[in-house]
């Protein structure tokens, strides 16, 4: 397969990811979101790392994903914190949170 439709492939996903960033007021399709372009930005490794006949990018993908987990974890916990004192997963609500 060639290289570039491995970018045409990670730039739909960035696009859509950062589209539910912006659009979504639910804190799990957010961190979803965040996810799908966390996933681009791992194909645009993988693809290079291939091109190149290089394993660097390979190894900085497999830290982008462990950086990934820890990311849902805290967001996760983040959220249901929210969802206990708001009933709501509703960013909007966030800013009732301050002190």
């Amino acid at each position: 397969m060639l290289l570039n439709q491995f970018l045409v492939l990670a730039a739909v996903l960035f696009c859509i990811g950062v589209y539910g960033v912006i659009a979504r007021k639910n804190g799990v399709l957010v961190l979803m979101s965040v996810e799908l372009i966390l996933n681009a930005v791992n194909i645009n490794l993988v693809a290079f790392s291939a091109m190149t006949d290089s394993i660097s990018g390979q190894v900085f993908a497999l830290f982008v994903i462990a950086v990934a987990a820890a990311e849902v974890g805290v967001g996760l916990a983040i959220v249901l914190a929210i969802f206990r004192t708001h009933k709501t997963v509703d960013l909007d609500q966030v800013d009732l949170m301050k002190g």
